[in-house]
């Protein structure tokens, strides 16, 4: 009996989510924590991993970056993240269509659901929960942001992991990732998957079909739609 399963790998924030513009805060508190020193200037985020993005901020102020400063500064965040939570609760929200999104493809069999985020797994964890999410997605496969400073190397980390506890292989065929700028276009390619681009961040429809996502969408909302390009499959469900 041969193996059939779509791995899905959702990217969080502003692809499932919006967290109300609190994390400029998380950083400067997490770092005044990790270096005693006030933030003075934050990386690019989009579509980077929480390694990448810690390394660049801890260079930009002059720090050497060591594997136990990086470990410092990524508890310091999610701890920092613990502090916020009730407010990105309130003043965040999901993204249209998510949710049902979300829920559909959870129900069926022939798919595994995940993420693959820049953010490191407290905070991917503590995003979804805060909007009632995370019951929707399998942590434990996920790829996360302290994993690697490679958002492409993040693909390959997550098809491992769901082979490894579904029993089967994950391949570019097999594996979509779902994301809203031209880096999560570019790491699904280059990691090993189709890519569905919604244009619910800072990138719009036009800079998402010049990276070459095989999709591009204005939002989740039409959920048929999501579901069919998530599978492969033309025409109704």
């Amino acid at each position: 009996m041969s193996f059939s399963r779509t791995l899905v790998l959702w990217d969080i924030d502003h692809t499932l989510i919006k967290i109300g513009g609190f994390t400029r805060d998380i950083y400067a508190d997490a770092f005044r924590a990790a270096t005693g020193r006030r933030l003075e200037r934050i990386a690019d985020l989009a579509g980077r991993t929480e390694r990448a993005i810690s390394t660049e901020i801890l260079r930009t102020h002059g720090i050497e970056v060591s594997d136990e400063l990086l470990g410092s500064f990524g508890a310091a965040i999610a701890e920092a993240f613990v502090t916020y939570e009730e407010a990105i609760r309130e003043r965040g929200r999901a993204l249209p269509g998510a949710r049902e999104a979300l829920e559909v493809l959870a129900g069926r069999d022939d798919v595994v659901q995940s993420v693959l985020t820049g953010n490191m797994e407290p905070l991917a964890i503590g995003k979804l929960k805060a909007f009632g999410l995370d019951h929707l997605v399998d942590f434990e496969v996920a790829a996360y942001g302290m994993d690697h400073e490679d958002r492409a190397a993040l693909v390959g980390l997550a098809q491992e992991r769901a082979a490894r506890k579904y029993g089967g292989p994950f391949t570019p065929h097999s594996t979509v990732l779902v994301g809203d700028t031209p880096n999560d276009v570019l790491a699904g390619h280059l990691g090993g998957a189709r890519v569905i681009a919604v244009a619910t961040g800072f990138s719009d429809v036009a800079v998402l079909r010049e990276a070459g996502a095989e999709l591009v969408l204005e939002d989740l909302s039409d959920t048929e739609r999501v579901v069919r390009a998530v599978l492969g499959t033309p025409g109704r469900l």
